[in-house]
């Protein structure tokens, strides 16, 4: 699933080719055709990311006092995907959700979990539950620590819990626990304040260097196989996908398991405690 620092990249792309453009969108699949006929020949007025949502603004009424704006809300969920370029549109192959263009570039979807018009309304409300974004807060990770610190969850189960903190995903849940030393299974009100805080700062370095490089580089150069160079994938993670593995540091295999409907991965001698 695409984790917050790849919507924000997609928002961004979103932005620069599209703001301020009247748009065409239509849904060749059917399944969006409604929500396509509302924002079809609306304005761009500019693309956000919230976590794993991203929300495109439209101004839908170019003639006459503009009433309400609507927002493109997309959560592209395991499958979802964008794909953008320059016009001519591209033959529809497959199931393409919806697509929108102007007279330069388009841009369409296929498989999200959720594609949906909103209202401001509703926005509010998606907004409301959502937690912390690492890549967006202004509380440096207080609010999401107010919730861990009350939960006696499984800090591993917390951390993939949006409404705890919105954009973390598999790879960053299981790679910033591995970094800190901190075993998944821990409670989150055993995990203290100063934990959390630096969890919470190298999580944006690690987020914010994610979205500059459009993937997730977690190692050291001095944890690599290949200290120089371009970073290859098997030197990009300390646990992700590495089960079986020795571990990098302390060379004990890397274990993984089901938990929480997904694949949890860590060390269990350098995430003991």
């Amino acid at each position: 699933m695409p984790e917050g620092h790849t919507i924000l990249r997609l928002a961004r792309e979103h932005q620069k080719l599209f703001k301020g453009s009247v748009l065409h969108v239509d849904s060749p699949q059917g399944k969006f055709a409604e929500g396509a006929e509302l924002l079809d020949g609306g304005r761009l007025i500019g693309v956000q990311a919230f976590g794993k949502h991203s929300l495109h603004r439209f101004r839908p009424f170019e003639d006459g006092p503009p009433r309400f704006d609507l927002w493109l809300h997309v959560h592209l969920g395991l499958y979802g995907k964008w794909v953008s370029g320059p016009l001519p549109l591209p033959e529809v192959v497959g199931q393409v959700r919806l697509r929108i263009w102007d007279e330069h570039h388009f841009a369409q979807l296929r498989g999200a979990t959720v594609s949906e018009v909103l209202t401001a309304e509703a926005v509010k409300t998606l907004q409301a539950r959502l937690g912390e974004d690492p890549l967006k807060s202004r509380d440096a990770g207080a609010t999401s620590y107010a919730k861990v610190s009350r939960s006696s969850k499984p800090i591993g189960l917390l951390l993939m819990d949006q409404a705890v903190m919105a954009g973390v995903g598999n790879v960053y849940r299981a790679e910033i626990l591995f970094i800190h030393r901190i075993d998944p299974h821990r409670p989150g009100n055993q995990v203290t304040e100063e934990q959390w805080q630096l969890l919470w700062a190298d999580l944006i370095t690690l987020m914010r260097a994610g979205v500059r490089a459009g993937r997730i580089v977690t190692t050291a150069p001095a944890d690599r196989e290949k200290v120089s160079g371009p970073v290859r994938r098997d030197d990009a993670h300390y646990v992700y996908r590495r089960h079986g593995l020795p571990c990098r540091i302390c060379g004990t295999e890397v274990l993984m398991e089901e938990f929480g409907g997904r694949r949890l991965y860590w060390c269990p001698t350098c995430q003991a405690t």
